[in-house]
């Protein structure tokens, strides 16, 4: 048996790799409680465990962090890390502190192949999937060197955000394990409420999501209409609007919350005009429980896009809220180093292209100037 990296077992799993050592399930939960909760990478530390197990944990595993490339730390406190995941590619995750919970984003892919029009990481093209030790790496090196730092021995981070580089839900197999560590009340033990998967709007797999896992969730909507969606997330071509809000309503059957989060992110000219917050309204009013989060664009120069100003943002919204739609305005954290959402860019050794697939022509809106 070769050396495994016991962060990308989830308890059964766990349970199944001690088996193999000859040792019985509550093992496995001692070992998980040590990892998880007190961040332990040296075996020797495990006092509980009999030492026959950790000389036989030494011979066949380890407990191994991501290796962090650079830590940078905004004048919000917003924290961003770049961790190498070998081949040339790097994945960032951003804890963001807040007076009331601590979040951390964190990433699923080395890249994203879904190629939002606004998005700096799909600019950036894809590499590959993130094992399921990867993904919880980022929390696990997270979570305990902020406790470290702050002197504590409680928990930091309240929140998860499936919301870094990537699209969760097209690495759907490292995906679900992770995010049963994360709820894990011998792991993690955060809150169905508290970990949410954000997606483009893969349709299969969040029927799929639905009864294997189901924790909040968040869709990047950004368009009221199919034209413009297709040219803002090439998804939507495959899996249009009405599709995918018939989707989010059977979700909200085994939801944790009561709503589904749809993000729109405010694009100068593009998706901000009350006429489209209009189309919005019509879209989901009384079609969908939800609750909208617009989103202000962190421009780059890729995109050829531009931020909307803060009234034309602040209009948009009051047409939401007079017709009765749930709607907050994001308050844009970590900009100043490349941390606030779509931002996101890491290192990829793109496998896709992207730099020919992406130059494209400007957003045309129907009936308004080209962007």
């Amino acid at each position: 048996m070769d050396a495994v990296n016991l962060l990308g077992f989830d308890l059964e799993g766990l349970a199944a790799f001690c088996e193999q050592l000859g040792e019985k399930r509550f093992r496995a939960t001692q070992l998980f409680r040590w990892i998880h909760q007190k961040g332990a990478a040296d075996f020797d530390q495990m006092s509980d465990l009999a030492k026959s197990l950790r000389d036989k944990l030494r011979d066949k595993a380890h407990i191994r962090a991501l290796p962090v490339i650079s830590e940078h730390v905004s004048t919000d406190g917003t924290i961003k890390w770049l961790f190498d995941v070998g081949n040339g590619d790097a994945v960032e995750a951003v804890y963001i502190p807040e007076t009331d919970r601590g979040t951390l984003c964190v990433s699923s892919q080395a890249g994203c192949a879904v190629g939002c029009r606004f998005c700096s990481t799909g600019h950036q093209g894809f590499s590959r999937n993130l094992a399921t030790w990867e993904i919880i790496a980022q929390l696990w090196y997270a979570e305990h060197s902020l406790r470290k730092r702050q002197g504590t021995s409680e928990r930091v981070i309240s929140n998860i955000v499936m919301m870094g580089m990537g699209e969760p839900l097209q690495n759907y197999a490292a995906l679900v394990p992770a995010l049963k560590m994360m709820l894990d009340d011998h792991g993690y033990g955060l809150s169905r409420r508290r970990v949410t998967v954000s997606t483009s709007g893969v349709v299969p797999m969040i029927e799929r999501l639905r009864e294997d896992c189901p924790v909040a969730l968040a869709v990047s909507l950004h368009a009221p209409n199919d034209p413009l969606r297709d040219q803002l997330v090439p998804l939507n071509k495959k899996y249009p609007i009405a599709e995918l809000l018939d989707a989010c309503n059977r979700y909200l059957d085994k939801a944790p919350r009561d709503f589904i989060t749809f993000e729109y992110c405010m694009l100068d000219g593009v998706n901000d005009t009350p006429e489209l917050a209009q189309q919005l309204v019509k879209l989901l009013k009384n079609r969908v429980a939800c609750k909208l989060n617009l989103i202000p664009f962190n421009p780059f120069p890729a995109s050829g896009l531009k931020r909307s100003s803060n009234e034309r943002v602040q209009a948009f919204a009051e047409v939401l809220i007079k017709a009765g739609l749930v709607t907050t305005v994001r308050k844009t954290r970590g900009d100043d180093i490349d941390a606030a959402c779509g931002q996101l860019a890491g290192e990829v050794q793109d496998r896709t292209r992207a730099h020919i697939r992406m130059v494209r022509a400007p957003v045309v809106v129907k009936g308004a100037s080209p962007s």
